[in-house]
């Protein structure tokens, strides 16, 4: 009631008010509210009021006035903008402007020596622009405040400078939005901010925290060559456009937590000095990912399309990462380099050591379709996921491998030969008792994997390996199954038992060295116990016995020989050494001594025509396994 008091008064709102009542009721509102809209927390002109919008216009009233701009009497109006001068704080709450008094107030605070408005503060809340907006090369000097604004054609603050914060939280622009080469020199925020039309903010210099969360794109975005010095947020937005991030800075993190890109997604070569944080993010087109980062997060991020993902420095996790179509994550070993030919700067991660790309994990991730090249996974943390065996693994991938060296633990001193190793068998070789010096401890949050989980990994990752044709390589991770299975505990005692003369004889037939050792030590052993006991004293002499018949005739002669004796006096002469070594190599091949043997030699030879072969054939095997292809 006071307020409607106070419009009496003015005779310029009488006569508002008196039109307003003698206007048809089908007229539309130059700036309808909707009836259950609350009144705004400042002075609101008030026109237009009806039984339907009691509250009628919300722009606010001009200082001296009892009207906001759009509805001031002419004389008014020019009184109050012939009174601005250039750096004059402004307040347009709730006004609505068409594109003539728009570029009336602009032209009130422009600078005669640069040509260009200058604000200084700026509150635009609520405030609609008809037609297009045009602050292009504006300065404002102290805080920019557009919230719920509504941009009902093209919003151009191209070159425009923010030295205040400039906030665009939930403002709508139902064309094009242009930022191009813009500066906020403390921050912008554009939360749930929906952009009808393209978002260009190419070459912008963002010296604050800027905001894009829940913001909706659904043109195209452009943020060619843009700089963001404190980090960029665009959690929960929506591009249902292109997204272009081609040649961006960032020296903070840049988050894109749960953000949905609906078409094609170009994000770099980016460069951030921070995380990229994807987590959660949907790509719905083909996407074409280059970052130079500190760090990649892409947990439980959806890609249904195909995407390529090229990194520097980045250490990635893609764990419960959903791929539907063929992803491939490689390492870019050079610069990377713009269409122009010029190489990307990459001063945001001159504190980082080298540049090669790490994975952190792919755990629940389905790796049909996933192709790794040039990674360096020695940190990865494997298990769980699926698909593993189909894991395409290009150029130079590299794992962990044992710890170098000689190694003492209780009772005695272990060596360990070099293999490709997981970072989980790292971890669960580091927490047992008396574990050797070396082994990676699990960081936190990298769970708990034994034999069991470990098993099936190894398997798959070999069956990957085989099927790249890549034997060696392969040979590995078969040495890791076994192992696994070894240490396991769902498996007989019986069979661990095997599994532990398998590996202490050849290394599951992959350590030809080991197998050597053993050939050597069996035949040496063989030697002496021929030498010792299994040779004769002398060689038997035959013996002819037979009778002669006094009249002559046939004679018939029973030749028989003495059984060996074992040797008395010295046993370990050069003769019977040399004896010796010769029955032990025949033996290795199969083939007859042609010795005289006591009866302990004879069974000594046995056994060693049947251990000795099968440790050469093991050390063979050994020795195909590492130079197969």
């Amino acid at each position: 009631m006071a307020r409607l008091m106070t419009l009496v008064r003015s005779p310029a709102a009488c006569g508002n008010l008196l039109a307003l009542l003698d206007r048809p009721s089908d007229m539309p509102h130059p700036n309808p509210a909707p009836s259950s809209a609350p009144p705004p927390d400042w002075p609101n002109c008030g026109h237009g009021v009806t039984p339907e919008d009691p509250v009628g216009c919300r722009g606010i009233d001009v200082p001296g006035h009892s009207g906001c701009l759009a509805h001031l009497a002419d004389a008014d109006r020019d009184s109050y903008l012939s009174s601005l001068a250039p750096g004059t704080d402004i307040d347009h709450r709730g006004t609505t402007f068409t594109e003539p008094l728009l570029n009336a107030l602009l032209e009130a605070l422009r600078d005669p020596a640069t040509g260009d408005p200058v604000f200084g503060d700026a509150r635009f809340r609520s405030t609609t622009f008809q037609g297009d907006a045009w602050f292009e090369l504006a300065t404002f000097r102290g805080e920019a405040r557009f919230q719920f604004a509504t941009f009902q054609g093209d919003a151009v603050f191209g070159g425009a400078t923010f030295h205040g914060k400039a906030e665009f939280v939930k403002a709508t622009f139902h064309g094009d939005a242009v930022f191009e080469a813009a500066a906020f020199e403390r921050g912008a925020g554009f939360r749930e901010v929906a952009f009808e039309g393209d978002a260009r903010f190419s070459g912008t210099a963002l010296h604050g925290q800027a905001e894009f969360g829940r913001a909706a794109i659904h043109g195209n975005a452009g943020f060619v060559r843009a700089t963001f010095h404190s980090g960029a947020r665009f959690q929960e937005a929506t591009f249902r456009g292109d997204a272009d991030f081609e040649a961006a800075t960032i020296h903070g993190d840049a988050g894109f937590v749960r953000t949905v890109f609906e078409r094609a997604a170009t994000l770099g070569p980016l460069t951030c000095g921070g995380r990229v944080q994807l987590s959660g993010a949907e790509f719905g087109g083909p996407a074409t990912l280059s970052f130079a980062a500190g760090a990649l997060e892409c947990r439980r991020t959806r890609w249904s399309s195909t995407a390529e993902v090229r990194l520097r420095y980045a250490t990635a996790d893609f764990a419960h990462a959903v791929f539907e179509y063929p992803l491939t994550i490689a390492a870019e070993a050079d610069l990377f380099v713009l269409p122009d030919g010029q190489p990307v700067a990459e001063q945001a991660l001159a504190h980082l050591p080298d540049s090669t790309v790490r994975l952190a994990s792919l755990r629940g991730v389905d790796a049909a379709h996933l192709v790794l090249s040039d990674i360096d996974l020695s940190g990865c943390l494997f298990v769980g996921t699926v698909h593993l065996d189909q894991l395409r693994l290009e150029g130079a991938c590299t794992f962990d491998t044992v710890p170098a060296g000689v190694h003492r633990r209780p009772g005695w001193p272990m060596w360990f030969t070099g293999r490709r190793v997981l970072a989980e068998e790292h971890h669960w070789r580091a927490s047992r008792p008396g574990a050797a010096r070396g082994w990676n401890v699990a960081v936190l949050g990298a769970g708990r994997a034994g034999p069991l989980q470990l098993a099936p990994v190894y398997r798959a990752l070999r069956k990957a390996f085989e099927d790249g044709k890549h034997e060696p390589g392969a040979a590995d991770f078969y040495y890791g199954e076994m192992e696994m299975r070894r240490h396991a505990g769902d498996i007989p005692r019986s069979e661990r038992r095997l599994l532990t003369a398998y590996w202490a004889l050849s290394g599951y037939g992959l350590r030809a060295s080991r197998a050597l050792v053993w050939l050597g030590a069996t035949m040496f052993i063989t030697i002496v116990l021929l030498m010792s006991v299994g040779l004769a004293g002398d060689t038997p002499q035959q013996t002819a016995i037979g009778t002669v018949p006094a009249g002559g005739g046939k004679v018939t002669f029973e030749i028989d020989k003495n059984d060996p004796r074992n040797p008395t006096g010295n046993r370990f002469t050069g003769e019977r050494f040399e004896k010796a070594l010769g029955i032990t190599f025949n033996s290795v091949v199969f083939r007859s001594s042609a010795q005289d043997l006591t009866t302990s030699g004879t069974y000594i030879e046995m056994g060693s025509r049947i251990i000795e072969p099968v440790i050469l054939g093991l050390a063979v095997l050994a020795v195909r396994n590492r130079v197969k292809r």
